[in-house]
């Protein structure tokens, strides 16, 4: 299983950092299994798929982002082969790439 690490980031990113976090965290990547079992949201396996077949690479961290103003999204940090860290952010409802921040991504092309 290759996106265990990243997998694991995302349950702990989606855990707040208050009191009863782990209960909460809980509820929110419950919520986030269910979102993509009605499919509202794209699996974040394909998400991850997408970018390892465009660019060298690995995800470091994965962040569910839900704001009720803006569309759910997933951001992915991912490291580079020469070091460089890039945020890969994508709408969670159908997968598209919203943005990139960073440095390096262009050279990580496959």
């Amino acid at each position: 299983m290759r996106f265990a690490p990243a997998l694991l980031a995302l349950v702990a990113a989606v855990a707040p950092a208050t009191p009863g976090g782990a209960e909460r965290g809980d509820d929110d990547a419950e919520r986030a299994r269910r979102a993509v079992e009605a499919r509202r949201f794209v699996p974040l396996a394909s998400i991850l798929d997408w970018i390892e077949a465009r660019y060298r690479g690995h995800a470091i961290e994965i962040e569910l982002e839900e704001d009720d103003d803006e569309p759910p999204t997933y951001e992915v940090e991912w490291m580079t082969p020469a070091g460089h860290v890039v945020e890969l952010e994508f709408d969670a409802r159908d997968g598209t790439l919203l943005e990139t921040e960073g440095r390096g991504l262009e050279d990580a092309r496959r």
